[in-house]
């Protein structure tokens, strides 16, 4: 996809404007924004000393976290389903 292709779209984090470039939608880029806005609020709440810089990465290494937990969630289903599709396959 060629940068002409891709779309702009600006969205507010932590008070702060920025334009996003990319190929997604751009409701879909304003949710992702609009997640991580609320993930900084958040941890902010509970440490309302962070500077931005701190609280930026505060938010990756939770949203990293819950990233991971979701794909070894999804990766143990997948290799549940395949093994019960095994057991059936010889039945």
């Amino acid at each position: 996809m060629s940068n002409s292709d891709k779309k702009r779209t600006t969205v507010d984090i932590h008070n702060r404007t920025y334009k996003i470039v990319g190929e997604e939608p751009s409701h879909h880029i304003r949710m992702v924004a609009s997640l991580v806005d609320q993930k900084m609020k958040e941890i902010q709440e509970s440490n309302p000393k962070l500077d931005t810089a701190q609280l930026a990465v505060l938010t990756a290494v939770n949203t990293m976290n819950d990233y991971l937990k979701l794909k070894e969630d999804y990766t143990n289903i997948v290799e549940s389903k395949r093994k019960e599709e095994d057991r059936s396959d010889h039945d």
